[in-house]
């Protein structure tokens, strides 16, 4: 019985082999892809065993030429400095974009647009968005001394009364601190003066600094702007209101100004700051995520999808955080639309909004589409800068590491074909969470948290060659993995 099954088993996969075979031939698609989806069917009759390492190098292997010129066309070619050039217009013409506001929605149609001049398939796909105003601000030092504070209220901050609150200042450098001070903390005005370590150890302060203080009884907190490094510039953020703790209003303050204030109250100085915000949080908005494609193929329905977010925060341009990230996306498909390249997978750059606001966009996108996620092969997304690109950062299983690992060997000619693990980004975090493999770009990011978030976000920060580089890797990476012949393994 066993050797008869055996036969059978032979015989099926030899008339399938013929019958995909010769409706290869005969058939109205074009040959590579007809001969292409006939092996596929063979594959899957045979249950065909993980492909060994060789083999993956081998298939990865044939997309050098393309690899080449992607890279070509974008660092030397017909498409060098274009991501900047467009980065600049849109920048210059739409300038910053915060969360509710009319900027942001002049910068979703003019991306709309413009992405559909360029022969993408464009559309929006709708979402609820939070709407906070920052108002009139202002803070003022009166004692010991007059002196003025440049301050940035942070999202979501309520509003002091409309005279403002003057009142008596606490200084501190820690939590750990304010619980050991706090039956001094009373109808302060508490600043924290926290050394900078990292942005996600430091982060904390500006986004419960306010819950904390008012805990133990605080009229309102300044923050020292989370940066390592200032020029009496001060660094907004969204900010979180704990449950069940009074709201209390508060901004940050420049590195310099909270230093200055730590050594008065050392020296035993009595300091009295007068604070007057005028921020308010409206009714959520109507908004959209910006989203443009090339149809797979072979595989429409299975997607590739790269990112960064459209908008930013109220200072600045909103160049680098995330203007690069956006415009390289868009950046990619137009590189692999003009050398005429269709990978068999669909590539969807979606440019997502309110991830300032903690990925709303992102957050109701994967609600939606959420169905279909054993069709998303990887989601990547750029959102730490368009500087020198110097790795790509990778989350997902071994075997799918292993076929990166050949990917970014494609690389060579722009000297980035490190894969290092723990990919990174807000917008995408759920669908890594849920098992999709996940990529960031990791650049010569140290002086990304000298501008985030600040005045100084402007186009001056940005290089047209990083820009080059980073749009070529990101070009690379989408394309080859939407286009080899199996999704990279969970």
């Amino acid at each position: 019985m066993a050797l008869e099954g055996s036969q059978a088993c032979c015989l099926l996969r030899l008339s399938l082999f013929l019958f995909l075979f010769l409706s290869a031939v005969s058939g109205s698609h074009p040959p590579s892809e007809r001969l292409m989806s006939s092996a596929s069917a063979i594959r899957a009759a045979s249950n065909q065993t993980k492909k060994t390492a060789p083999d993956v190098a081998a298939e990865v292997g044939r997309y050098a030429d393309v690899a080449k010129r992607i890279i070509e066309r974008a660092v030397f070619g017909a498409a060098q400095n274009r991501s900047y050039r467009r980065l600049a217009d849109f920048t210059d013409t739409v300038g910053n974009r915060v969360s509710g506001s009319q900027n942001l929605e002049r910068a979703i149609r003019y991306m709309y647009d413009a992405m559909k001049q360029d022969g993408l398939e464009v559309h929006l796909e709708p979402v609820k968005i939070p709407h906070w105003v920052r108002g009139k601000e202002s803070a003022e030092m009166v004692v010991p001394r007059a002196k003025t504070l440049a301050i940035l209220g942070l999202g979501s901050s309520v509003a002091t009364p409309p005279e403002g609150i003057e009142a008596e200042v606490l200084v501190v450098q820690s939590f750990e601190e304010l619980k050991r001070r706090a039956s001094e903390a009373a109808g302060r005005i508490v600043v924290f003066n926290q050394p900078f370590i990292s942005y996600g150890e430091t982060v904390s302060y500006r986004a419960f600094g306010a819950s904390e203080a008012a805990r133990v009884g605080a009229v309102a907190t300044l923050i020292r702007s989370v940066t390592p490094f200032s020029i009496n510039s001060p660094h907004t953020g969204w900010q979180t209101y704990r449950d069940g703790v009074k709201r209390i209003p508060t901004a940050c303050i420049t590195v310099e100004d909270a230093e200055l204030l730590w050594r008065l109250a050392r020296n035993k100085q009595k300091i009295v700051v007068r604070l007057v915000m005028g921020a308010q949080t409206l009714p959520d908005a109507d908004s959209f995520n910006t989203v443009a494609e090339i149809r797979g193929w072979q595989r429409p329905e299975q997607v590739v999808l790269l990112s960064g977010h459209l908008d930013s925060w109220d200072v600045g341009q909103g160049a680098m955080d995330d203007g690069g990230g956006a415009l390289i996306s868009w950046e990619a498909l137009s590189l692999i639309k003009d050398l005429g390249l269709r990978p068999r997978r669909t590539l969807r750059a979606v440019l997502w909004t309110a991830e300032e606001q903690g990925g709303v966009g992102a957050q109701q996108y994967f609600k939606l589409h959420k169905e279909n996620i054993s069709n998303f092969d990887l989601v990547m997304e750029s959102d730490l800068g368009t500087f020198t690109p110097m790795a790509l950062q990778f989350t997902g299983s071994d075997a799918a590491r292993k076929v990166m690992e050949e990917v970014v060997n494609l690389l060579a000619p722009i000297n980035t074909t490190k894969l290092e693990a723990g990919a990174e980004g807000t917008d995408i975090s759920q669908w890594m969470q849920a098992g999709v493999p996940g990529a960031s770009l990791h650049v010569a990011d140290s002086r990304y948290f000298w501008f985030h978030h600040s005045e100084g976000d402007t186009m001056t920060v940005q290089d047209p060659h990083d820009m080059n580089l980073c749009s070529a890797l990101w070009a690379v990476v989408a394309y080859v993995v939407a286009d080899l012949q199996d999704m990279l393994p969970r």
